[in-house]
Parts: structure tokens; C-alpha cells; sequence
């Protein structure tokens, strides 16, 4: 076996399975940090023994059974304080089936979009304990200090333990309050590992996954048009995965690289997300991405549908980044002027595709000079070579 086989493996499961075992561990006794620790024990303790032994045959349920054994003999030598049921844990871990482990990830998403955990963690507590990304990863992404971030995903999930919080599904009148948070994690999954690998394909294990849980999620409840929608739209954007390789602009990708049965599934979705006739940020967002991907049948970009889509976009979701796309589409349909006019009412000033946008349309309208300090402006706003290289390309051709 190569060198370091065991420690791939182990970080293999740990990025495909982490929040599933998590979930499964935490659900007893409703301790997130206790279940996060006795997962870590397990790690280790995988990467300690796997070189001797071999990788098991089923490493999931090997590392569940140690954590499972770890947190078994924490809960018995502190239950006068926790007031853990013994009985109840022993028995939950007992009826797990090792080779057919379940995904409570689900519930695990609800749990921390309950109405007790304060609404600004929701999503961010989701994406760490559920989806695995670090604290670090999820404070860039919230643009807030890392120390801030990691501070209050440990007080959320005291919060879910003291609280007693059930892993469940809620009813289907609670539904409805906890639903936009879970929707925004799993976007969030696929939209933080996007911007992580920008200039390559996305990974399969993060991609994959919140395609998964989307489709899952909507599958569940069935009858909530967003959840379709969500679906619809990773769907759609992950079909030009292959195309976007070395950071090409969507509008230079070559269409032939474009997954067409991920397209064709993604409108399948998006139009079963219509037929509840309930329109939503996520559904607009996917029918923008189906017009971009009407393309792959050898179709011109349809703007003025754009434009449309991005202007019910903004009065739902007035993001900033809605808000520079609808500037740019203005600008293909009545020219740059027209689209620098809308940028000058954005208040973006360090939003790096604010000034991408601006640095396109500058040149597009024939000021060099002012189109070169905009080029300059947005590659000091990212640190990503690949697109501060197009960006150089891009000022020295004009």
C-alpha cells in the first residue's frame, strides 16, 4: 500500500461522512461538542492503528464504534452532572446498524435552525457541524473575524445541549421558520466550496453533497416549491463544472463541456419548483442559470429574460451580488453608460465583482483609463491567482 494510504483514507471519510457520523452521535444525547470530540478520539485513533492493521472494510462504521465507545464511557462517568438518560443513549447506539449507518444529517440541519438558536448562527452553525467547514472557512465567507465566529458557534452549541433541543424533523406548521436557514447552509456548502477551488472543477465530495442533501430535502417535504428550487439551481450550476476549469468566464466557456443530463435534472426540478406557483429567491436563481444554459443547444444568451429574472431577483433577494449582475445584464442590453449608471447607486466599495463589472463596461465604453484603475481595483480585492490572472489579461488587452 503507498505511503500515507491510511491517512488519505481516514481523510477521505472524514470529508465524505464527517457531518453524517456527527449527526448519528450527537442525536442521543444532544451534545454536539462531546460528539465532535469523541469523532476527533476516533480519527486519531484511525490514523494510529490503520497502518498496522489495514483500513477496515467498513472504515465509517469502524471510527463510529470507537466514538460510539468514547462518548459511552463519558456520559457514564458524568451523567449526575450532564443528566444524560444511559439507558436512552445506550439503547440509540445499540439499534445502529454499522454497515448501513443512517444520515440523520437532515435532522442535524434542523436541530440548528431551531427557533432557540439565535437566527445569525443558524447557517453558520449548519455549515460546521453538518457540512464541515472550519471556522475559518465560514467567518471569511460572513466577513467576520475568525475568533468572533468560533466563540459563537461554541455558545450555539451549548445552547442545542443545555436546551435539550430534539434531533427531528419538525412538524409541518414548524416548517416553515426553520426552513430559509437549512436552504442557506446547504447553498452555502456549494457556494464556499465554489469560491474555494475557483480556476478548477468543484470537488466532488462538497458539490455532490449539497446536491444530495438538496434533492433529499425536497424529496422530504415535497411540497415546498424552494426546495425544488435549490436543487434546480446546484444542478444547473454544477453542469458547467468542467467548463469553468482554469477560471473561464461563463460567457467564454465552451458549451460542449457542459453536462447536459445535469441540465435536463435541473429543469426537471425548477419545473416542478413552478408548478406550487410560489416564487422564491432560489427558484429565480435557477431559471437565471437556465437561461445561461439554454445555451449548450447552440442558442444565443436571451439578456432581456435575464434582465427580467434579475429584477424580480432583486426585489425578493437584494443581494449585492443580484444587484452588480443586473448592472451588467443593463449594460449588454442598452449599452455601458446605461449599466455604470445602475453600479453608481451600489455601495460596494470593497465588493471585488462590483469592480469587475465596472472595469468591463468602463472598457466596453472606450475609457481606458478609468477601465484600467477599475482592473486594478478588483485584482487587489481577490487573492485567487487564476482570476487575478484573467483580470491582468484582460487590463493589458485594452
Amino acid at each position: 500500500m503507498p505511503p500515507n494510504a491510511e491517512a488519505r483514507a481516514a481523510e477521505n471519510v472524514a470529508r465524505a461522512s464527517y457531518g453524517r457520523l456527527l449527526a448519528v452521535l450527537a442525536a442521543p444525547a444532544g451534545d454536539i461538542p462531546a460528539a465532535e470530540d469523541a469523532l476527533a478520539d476516533a480519527f486519531e485513533r484511525a490514523l494510529a492503528n490503520w497502518p498496522a492493521s489495514g483500513i477496515p472494510d467498513n472504515p465509517e462504521g469502524w471510527l463510529l464504534t470507537v466514538a460510539r465507545n468514547r462518548l459511552r464511557d463519558l456520559f457514564k462517568s458524568s451523567a449526575f452532572k450532564t443528566g444524560v438518560k444511559l439507558d436512552d443513549v445506550h439503547t440509540a447506539f445499540d439499534d445502529l446498524d454499522f454497515d448501513a449507518i443512517p444520515d440523520k444529517r437532515l435532522e442535524l440541519l434542523f436541530v440548528c435552525a431551531h427557533p432557540a438558536i439565535d437566527a445569525g448562527i443558524r447557517t453558520p452553525l449548519m455549515l460546521q457541524t453538518v457540512l464541515g467547514f472550519d471556522s475559518a472557512q465560514i467567518a471569511a465567507a460572513f466577513a467576520v473575524p475568525e475568533a468572533a465566529m468560533a466563540q459563537r458557534l461554541v455558545r450555539a452549541k451549548r445552547r442545542i445541549r443545555d436546551a435539550r433541543i430534539p434531533f427531528t424533523i419538525p412538524l409541518r406548521d414548524d416548517m416553515p421558520a426553520r426552513l430559509p436557514a437549512v436552504l442557506e447552509a446547504i447553498y452555502g456548502a456549494y457556494a464556499i466550496d465554489w469560491m474555494a477551488v475557483a480556476g478548477t472543477t468543484e470537488r466532488d465530495s462538497l458539490a455532490a453533497e449539497s446536491l444530495y442533501l438538496a434533492i433529499t430535502l425536497a424529496s422530504l417535504l415535497d411540497t415546498e416549491p424552494e426546495a425544488y428550487g435549490l436543487a434546480a439551481l446546484i444542478s444547473l450550476s454544477m453542469s458547467r463544472a468542467a467548463a469553468r476549469a482554469d477560471g473561464v468566464p461563463l460567457d467564454e466557456q465552451d458549451t460542449a463541456l457542459w453536462d447536459a443530463a445535469l441540465i435536463a435534472q435541473g429543469e426537471s426540478l425548477l419545473r416542478r419548483a413552478h408548478g406550487f406557483d410560489q416564487v422564491g429567491r432560489f427558484q429565480l436563481e435557477a431559471a437565471i442559470q437556465s437561461v445561461h444554459c439554454a445555451r449548450i443547444d447552440g442558442g444565443e444568451t436571451d439578456f432581456i429574460a435575464l434582465r427580467k429574472l434579475y429584477e424580480a431577483l432583486v426585489l425578493v433577494a437584494p443581494t449585492l451580488g443580484a444587484r452588480v449582475s443586473l448592472a451588467a445584464t443593463i449594460g449588454e442590453i442598452d449599452g455601458p453608460d446605461a449599466g455604470l449608471a445602475v453600479l453608481e447607486t451600489i455601495e460596494a466599495p470593497r465588493f471585488q465583482p462590483a469592480w469587475a463589472t465596472r472595469a468591463h463596461l468602463l472598457a466596453a465604453a472606450g475609457r481606458v483609463d478609468a477601465a484600467r484603475e477599475a482592473y486594478a481595483k478588483a485584482i487587489s480585492l481577490t487573492t485567487d491567482a487564476v482570476t487575478r490572472a484573467r483580470l491582468r489579461e484582460k487590463e493589458r488587452g485594452l
